[in-house]
């Protein structure tokens, strides 16, 4: 083909893949940045709209501890009761799939993770840094006798020895989770390391039948299409939140998912609508999404919580001096 003939272009359709899921994680991640204190209002305006949508997964918030996050301090959805998730979903006599997650060492999960047939859940999200593997393998068992679906979220992955890596993949691909989550927590992920990632997970997952997910931080701007070449690699279970609420510089963008999966089973519309009339008016409030301190964590693969902060002080918006705070040499 010489350089002057034209490529025709790629089909919008080839992005389109049946097994992919989309689960929405909108209360659960935005929970982190206002304790978790949600309106009814706004939670039934999500849930609503994953439903019009054609989501396939809601996540309703977090099963953590009463002791750790005191419901005087947290709002429901840090808790997620029956009567809580009720009082908005009913018995969610729909094809959305509800899901709460329990992060390991911070939730009381034998005693307030109640049996499937008892609640109106459908899957258990279990959420683990690499030194807390064998607890999360207890919570996954755990969740799984009681008669869930399960995903492990192997959080900040950019941070663990490929060795330590291909060690907790090994025992996971052993446990009874359905799907085990490659987690850029930081937002320091480029294309090419969520290529060779996605990859190493489905060469441990595949033979066992296991999903691979992947959910990405907008540190860098780069969550959707991280999220896309996820896709591109193999990864079925796919998190996204509308407007990309969630904690420090949020998530990939729900609405932008949707429309690169040309999936008939999804619409925008409602969540759009969603966005528009329960989201958009928070933002100002929260102040989630692409900043500078969130960038720099971002770049220097560091946790956004000392962005967080520098946002909440005096100093907002001196980006150079937080530049040189987190660039100094001890």
């Amino acid at each position: 083909m010489s350089e002057d003939t034209q490529r025709e272009p790629v089909a919008e359709w080839l992005s389109y893949r049946e097994e992919i899921r989309v689960l929405d994680c909108t209360i659960r991640d935005g929970g982190l940045m206002n304790n978790s204190k949600f309106s009814d209002e706004v939670v039934r305006g999500v849930y609503d709209a994953c439903v019009a949508g054609g989501v396939d997964y809601m996540e309703m918030g977090y099963i953590n501890s009463l002791e750790q996050f005191p419901p005087k301090e947290y709002g429901p959805w840090r808790h997620c009761k029956e009567d809580d998730m009720r009082r908005i979903v009913g018995d969610n006599d729909t094809p959305l799939k509800l899901m709460a997650m329990a992060d390991a060492e911070k939730s009381d999960y034998r005693t307030d993770i109640l049996p499937a047939d008892q609640s109106v859940l459908d899957m258990i999200r279990v959420a683990t840094y690499i030194h807390q593997i064998p607890l999360a393998l207890d919570m996954i068992k755990d969740a799984h006798d009681k008669g869930y679906e399960t995903t492990l979220n192997l959080m900040a992955v950019s941070t663990v020895p490929e060795s330590e890596v291909d060690e907790a993949l090994g025992l996971l691909a052993k446990s009874e989770t359905q799907a085990v989550y490659v987690v850029d927590s930081f937002g320091s992920l480029y294309m090419e390391q969520v290529d060779a990632l996605v990859g190493t997970f489905l060469g441990y997952m595949k033979d066992a039948g296991i999903e691979v997910g992947i959910h990405c931080h907008n540190n860098q701007q780069l969550a959707f299409a991280n999220t896309i070449q996820a896709i591109v690699k193999g990864a079925n279970m796919l998190d996204a939140s509308m407007a990309g609420l969630g904690r420090g510089a949020g998530n990939c963008q729900l609405e932008l998912l949707i429309g690169f999966l040309h999936n008939p089973k999804y619409r925008l519309r409602p969540v759009l609508q969603c966005i528009q009339e329960h989201i958009e008016p928070m933002r100002e409030k929260l102040g989630w999404g692409y900043d500078y301190p969130y960038m720099i964590t971002g770049n220097l693969n560091e946790h956004p919580r000392s962005g967080m902060a520098f946002n909440e002080s005096k100093d907002r918006g001196d980006i150079v001096k937080f530049y040189d705070q987190m660039t100094e040499e001890d």
